[in-house]
């Protein structure tokens, strides 16, 4: 059986295992957080090269891919300095391909009329294909990196502005603590409202699941959630949150929707090249195994907005 496995810098209590198959060949699918303990997944990483097929580095990158430059992430470098055989995926692949086709996914099975189509992105430069997808569909978006990860109340409202604002931060950002940045560990599990008038203003919520559940109003009446990373219990926070729909880039596995890292070593596993695969590969073995985003209603279909899911 072949094993893909995330480490993750994040919380334990989002751990999961599952076997299942993908082109006809078993394989294990394994999350591993460690609390924001780094010292632990760079001791995981390196007593685990060689023996899993393929590693993901979860709750982190390596890098940011933003409209085709990579920015490295030299505060996670380190976890992954002693690996040396075991071919290692960030999710970056998966988020600029298949990520990219989940605004055509929610047009296709949900239909939003043309003055609800507002989306609040969490994060561009972590989600360059997501944010670009709505740009392309016709979303008038605001995105929320400033805001976010940073805590400033500047709304970006292009790609160009995004990537224009990558180009100038981060060179710097990318050499700050991790955690500067990002929620990690325990904080994770942080719920401090903020950004309400955004969250109101957006019909589609979409980015990184942490930022979403950390900042989300507790009413999120009617709105579509476009996320990935999901356990049960996030799912439950959406519904009792009153949102409609929970789209999810990846297939849920026993009751939840694994990181793009995850998937994306999966995929690596299954080819068998033993290495990373290029983002043509990526989008090959996308279409091969037919890996769709993942639709679920989460209220009573009278109460959702557009038309029913197809």
């Amino acid at each position: 059986m072949k094993r893909a496995i995330s480490i993750s810098i994040g919380s334990s209590r989002r751990d999961k295992r599952v076997d299942t198959e993908i082109l006809g060949e078993p394989i294990r699918l394994e999350r591993i957080g460690t609390d924001g303990n780094m010292a632990e997944a760079t001791r995981l990483f390196r007593e685990l090269d060689g023996v899993v097929d393929a590693f993901g580095v979860g709750g982190a990158n390596l890098a940011l891919e933003v409209a085709g430059k990579s920015y490295l992430l030299y505060s996670i470098l380190p976890i992954v300095q002693d690996v040396k055989k075991t071919p290692i995926a960030d999710g970056n692949g998966l988020k600029n391909t298949l990520e990219f086709r989940l605004a055509a996914f929610v047009d296709e099975h949900i239909g939003l009329p043309g003055d609800s189509r507002r989306a609040l992105i969490t994060s561009g430069a972590d989600r360059w294909g997501m944010m670009a997808g709505f740009f392309e569909a016709g979303y008038e978006c605001v995105v929320g990196d400033l805001m976010f990860a940073l805590g400033l109340p500047i709304p970006l409202r292009s790609a160009r502005a995004v990537q224009r604002l990558a180009a100038l931060i981060l060179p710097i950002a990318g050499r700050v603590p991790f955690h500067w940045l990002y929620p990690t560990g325990e904080a994770q599990e942080k719920h401090e409202p903020k950004w309400q008038s955004y969250f109101e203003w957006a019909q589609v919520i979409a980015g990184d699941c942490h930022y979403i559940t950390r900042y989300m109003p507790e009413d999120l009446a009617g709105k579509i959630i476009v996320t990935n990373t999901t356990t049960p219990e996030d799912v439950e926070r959406f519904r009792k949150a009153g949102a409609s729909y929970l789209v999810t880039s990846t297939p849920v596995y026993g009751g939840r929707s694994f990181g793009t890292n995850l998937m994306e070593a999966a995929l690596i596993a299954i080819s068998g090249k033993g290495r990373p695969l290029t983002h043509d590969e990526l989008g090959g073995m996308i279409d091969r195994i037919r890996l769709r985003p993942q639709l679920q209603a989460l209220q009573p279909a009278e109460s959702a907005p557009g038309r029913e899911a197809a």
